[in-house]
This record gives C-alpha cells, sequence and structure tokens, in this order.
C-alpha cells in the first residue's frame, strides 16, 4: 500500500508514520512542500493521502481542498481546530475523513481503515448515479426514437418498439444505438 502523508512539519508526520507501523506491505512517502504538491501526490501516485495541516489558515485550507478534489483517492485530513464551513467545505472537496484534534499515533490506522470505507462507498454510490444517469439518458433517447416512429409511419407506441426491437436483432446492436440513429437521422432531416 503506497500511503502519502502531507505534513510540513516532519516531527507531526513521524506521528502518523509511527501509527502506520503496523502495516506489514507499506511504502510511506512524505511530502513537506506545498509547492508542486499535486504533481507529486499524481506522480507517487498513492492508494491514501494523510493530509496533517495544524492549525490552517482559512487559503492554506481551500489550497489542500483544491487538492483534495483533483486526487481520486481516499484522503483523510486532521485539524487542530475547526469550524462548521470548514467541515462542509472538506466534505464538498472529498476529505474522506476529517479529523478535529485527534492526531494520536494509535488512531492512525482506524481512521485509515474509515478513510478508505467511505471512500469507497461514495465511489459506488458515483458509480451508481452515473449508470442510473445513463440509464434515463438513453431511456429518454428511446422514447424519442419511438415518437418519431410514431410520427413519421402513423403506428401505436407498441409497433414503435417493436420497430426498433426488430431493426436491433436484425442488425445484431443494442436498442439504444437503433433509438440514437432514429433521432440523429431525425435531426438531420429537420422536422
Amino acid at each position: 500500500m503506497k500511503i502519502a502523508i502531507v505534513d510540513e512539519s516532519a516531527a507531526r508526520a513521524s506521528i502518523i508514520e509511527e501509527g502506520l507501523a503496523e502495516f506489514d506491505d507499506r511504502e510511506v512517502y512524505i511530502l513537506t512542500e506545498r509547492q508542486g504538491l499535486l504533481a507529486r501526490i499524481e506522480e507517487i501516485g498513492p492508494d491514501i493521502v494523510l493530509m496533517d495541516l495544524g492549525n490552517p489558515s482559512r487559503d492554506m485550507l481551500e489550497e489542500y481542498f483544491a487538492v483534495s478534489r483533483a486526487v481520486a483517492r481516499p484522503i483523510a485530513m486532521f485539524v487542530d481546530e475547526s469550524d462548521d464551513d470548514a467541515i462542509a467545505a472538506s466534505i464538498d472537496a472529498g476529505v474522506s475523513a476529517y479529523v478535529v484534534d485527534g492526531l494520536a499515533s494509535n488512531r492512525i490506522k482506524p481512521l485509515l481503515d474509515l478513510a478508505v470505507k467511505r471512500f469507497n462507498a461514495f465511489a459506488r454510490l458515483q458509480d451508481d448515479l452515473a449508470e442510473a444517469k445513463g440509464k434515463l439518458a438513453e431511456r429518454e433517447t428511446i422514447d424519442r426514437a419511438k415518437r418519431i416512429l410514431m410520427d413519421s409511419k402513423r403506428v401505436t407506441e407498441p409497433e414503435a418498439y417493436a420497430e426498433l426491437r426488430r431493426k436491433a436483432m436484425s442488425s445484431n446492436r443494442r436498442i439504444i444505438d437503433i433509438a440514437e440513429a432514429v433521432v440523429t437521422a431525425h435531426d438531420l432531416m429537420g422536422d
């Protein structure tokens, strides 16, 4: 497991590294420079990113949230103090675990496990949402193609669908492919 620790303080980073000692197969990368951070994280390709920010300014926090948005990995962020706005912003930025005043080596493993589980759960939800949106878009295209066939051929809705289905089967293609072709041809003809 590749783990990137982002911390401008090497002393604080060592607390996190100590908490990772019980992981057998791990590569730990400690990043102490904010300059070029995103490029460095992408170069490493970590499985998880642990950020210890101490007591960050608003601008610094927003800078790290921007990194969080760009990195499609589980992220656990440690801060000394926080407020409701920062917590909400961390959620929007995709931070998997936002830990306030909780940096202790014995808490690292459970927090890392939590971050990974929350990230995976959120990723599954995003995949499900994308799939549902795709199916809805397909359904809308098929419905539009049926309406086009109903209007142009003066057939019923079941007959229009049967025609789409027949054409899909005879050409060994999916119904959505045939529906898209009908819609495209109709759009090209211009009503």
